[in-house]
């Protein structure tokens, strides 16, 4: 998921990144998200968020799983039109989700907006 600053300016950026998360314990899996100035090549400083994790270390559970929504909102200042990308990352520190996504359906959804505050 992508947005265009259209000019040089001030911006809020506003995302709700709703992520999705199962697994077979013993698992401890987690999800980041982050936003990523496709224009200079970097990430937008400090808008890292952990979005969602689960941990069940008791091997021989049933499956399990959730979901989260995490947000991010941060100012950034561009020089010209600027592409800003939604980044997602799965990282299993013990075993491996077997769903992992970054989710959308009538019960929440993933959203990347923004407006210019200023030139």
């Amino acid at each position: 998921m992508e947005v265009t600053l259209p000019q040089a300016g001030t911006y809020e950026l506003d995302a709700d990144v709703r992520g999705r998360l199962s697994g077979i314990p013993a698992v401890n899996t987690y999800m980041t998200a982050r936003l990523w100035n496709v224009t200079a090549g970097a990430a937008v400083p400090a808008s890292e968020r952990l979005v969602n994790q689960i941990i069940d270390l008791n091997q021989g559970d049933a499956g399990t799983g959730s979901n989260q929504t995490a947000p991010i909102s941060e100012l950034i200042k561009v020089n010209g039109p600027t592409t800003i990308r939604l980044q997602a990352q799965r990282i299993d520190a013990v075993g491996a989700a077997s769903v992992a996504q970054v989710y959308s359906d009538g019960h929440g959804y993933t959203s990347l907006r923004y407006e210019r505050v200023s030139s």
